[in-house]
């Protein structure tokens, strides 16, 4: 692992102050040493609150936030393996301590690069233009609670910071593809708790209400703390919290069952009107000559009983002897599922799970494929997904994998993609014999199966007992080939499964071939900035296992591209070249 070759170095530095053991000045040193990272540590946090805001455009557009946090841990680690615990008296409890720290800052070398690559992962999959479904609303949330923007004032704070970023360079210029795709990440954000999505870069947009009365301040108690407007509506949760009756319900009819502002778990989602509160809007804007502003009826908006009556009977006719009645009901329900939130709640509390799962066994195509499609598209909110799981459908959605039509399968895939959010659905889809037809999907697929395939198996793979799954289901070919067909735009995708397989033994045994490392140093010689940061990282990782990996590189000409990308490649691939050139150095010395 890549931890493996820089532990290398740090037990050359426990050596050296072995070796100066006697001397007490060596000790003083490192206790000097030590407080130093701490202080560091301390203006690393610092540097974390002041920079908070800015952690979105960090994310989309550079690793320089992770290289510190990394630097840190890797000295940290160092001095802590170079302690001479004789010479300080300390206490076997306390030395226990320090060597359970050492190991914990250990571990933190090897889950960073893991971690690094899911955020590659889930970024690539929710900024896709070519993909027409629905985003996931579990794999936005995810990304929303890696990238620390999940509350209504970190994503205010994040508009103000973009703004601020453009206004600064004097417009979006050559970064105008990482601006828009940052604000388009904000908006999907934005949506999945409900705030009004409004133009990131408009100022003007920030508060209508207060656009139209500059001169007055709304006091703070009196804006939802969803949308920032003044309340019409206002009504308490369970929580003690208050907020415009509209605004929280579109947040309960995505499923969430927290409080926006507090992050706890609801007793229940009943809400209560706040009378006195919207006594006092009312006063202090009659006071104010300030005129409330006019809301649509939400309960308009809402699912009318009709509509709900409508999806009841929908589920009843998937249960229907009558084939066309059935063929009927679940086109209806697939496209009803796709629409809303809402409509996705509705079929599952109506019970529609269960017979559409049922269905997926019939031989009917058309029947199956609209069913997968339902389930793909229910599975959206993270509450169905554990439903759906729990109904049986991973079996069922499996074998129309391995035998649907084109599309069906496509949608399987997706739709094992979306239930492997969750941690334990990944050990079923496993477990189930899943991953074979992912492979075969792959491998045969079109380029939109391929693509759905790939994003199933990197997620799936994050579980370590299916890493040697893949590998035995033949995964490397495909992956391989991926490689070689740059036309298919799935580079990155491949080299990034390729990351996470080859910290596995038979990972490693299957990708060390001699004809792959020379695809790596081809793609650090002439592939994108992210294909160079992707493949250092691969063949770093192969390197720091087998020193023959380092040694057939050098033979392909790797050094001089890696030393290029050192001083001009991304940050993470500039961190990953430093230490192969490292690690070659060393090798090259043996």
């Amino acid at each position: 692992m890549v931890m493996d070759g820089e532990e290398e170095g740090n037990g050359g530095g426990g050596e050296e102050i072995e070796s100066k053991e006697s001397s007490p000045r060596d000790g003083s040193e490192l206790v000097q040493e030590i407080l130093n990272i701490v202080e560091s540590v301390a203006q690393f946090a610092d540097y974390r609150r002041t920079h908070k805001k800015d952690c979105f455009s960090l994310a989309v557009e550079s690793e320089a936030f992770m290289m510190k946090f990394r630097k840190i841990n890797e000295k940290l680690y160092q001095a802590l393996e170079g302690v001479p615990f004789d010479e300080f008296g300390i206490s076997d409890e306390v030395q226990e301590q320090v060597e359970f720290m050492g190991v914990q800052l250990k571990r933190a070398k090897g889950r960073t690069d893991t971690q690094d690559i899911e955020l590659a992962m889930d970024m690539m999959v929710v900024l896709s233009k070519n993909d027409d479904r629905n985003a996931d609303s579990a794999i936005i949330e995810r990304l929303a609670k890696k990238l620390d923007l999940h509350t209504v004032e970190d994503l205010k704070n994040e508009t103000i910071a973009i703004r601020n970023l453009v206004k600064e360079r004097g417009g979006q210029g050559h970064n105008a593809e990482n601006i828009q795709q940052t604000i388009d990440l904000l908006n999907k954000f934005k949506e999945i708790i409900g705030m009004e999505i409004t133009d990131v870069l408009d100022n003007r947009s920030m508060s209508k209400t207060l656009e139209k009365c500059a001169s007055l301040v709304i006091p703070h108690e009196f804006l939802c703390p969803i949308t920032l407007e003044i309340m019409t509506d206002p009504v308490i949760i369970a929580s003690g919290q208050t907020y415009e009756r509209e605004s929280i319900q579109k947040w309960f009819n995505s499923n969430h069952r927290t409080c926006p502002k507090t992050r706890e778990t609801l007793a229940h989602l009943s809400v209560a009107p706040n009378y006195a509160l919207r006594n006092l809007i009312l006063q202090w804007c009659e006071e104010n000559k300030f005129h409330l502003p006019k809301k649509a009826d939400f309960a308009s908006s809402e699912s009318s009983p009709e509509h709900s009556e409508e999806i009841c009977s929908l589920v009843r006719y998937l249960c229907s002897t009558q084939l066309e009645m059935q063929r009927k009901a679940v086109k209806k329900i697939r496209i009803l599922s796709k629409e809303n939130s809402e409509n996705r709640i509705l079929i599952a509390k109506n019970g529609g799970i269960a017979p559409l799962v049922q269905i997926l066994s019939y031989p009917d195509s058309k029947i199956q494929e609209n069913s997968v499609t339902a389930l793909l598209n229910l599975s959206i909110d993270e509450t169905n997904k554990r439903l759906i799981a729990k109904e049986g459908a991973i079996p069922a959605i499996i074998e129309v994998l391995q035998n649907g039509s084109r599309e069906a399968r496509e949608n399987s895939a997706a739709a094992l993609f979306s239930l492997s959010m969750l941690d334990e659905n990944k050990v079923t889809v496993g477990l189930s014999n899943g991953i074979p037809p992912l492979v075969d999907l792959l491998q045969n697929g079109t380029a939109r199966g391929k693509k759905d395939a790939a994003t199933a198996l990197f997620n799936l793979s994050l579980n370590n007992s299916n890493k040697a799954r893949a590998i035995d289901a033949g995964i490397v070919p495909p992956l391989l080939q991926l490689l070689k067909d740059k036309n298919l735009g799935m580079v990155d995708e491949a080299l990034s499964i390729l990351l996470l397989l080859v910290s596995h033994p038979e990972g490693r045994s299957e990708i060390g071939q001699l004809s792959f490392i020379e695809i790596l140093v081809e793609f650090i010689k002439e592939g994108t900035p992210k294909n160079k940061e992707c493949a250092t990282s691969v063949l770093l990782e192969l390197g720091s296992n087998n020193s023959s990996f380092i040694l057939a590189a050098l033979q392909y000409g790797v050094y001089e591209h890696l030393v290029e990308v050192k001083t001009s490649g991304t940050n993470r691939a500039q961190r990953k070249a430093n230490a192969l050139l490292q690690l070659m150095t060393k090798t090259e010395q043996i």
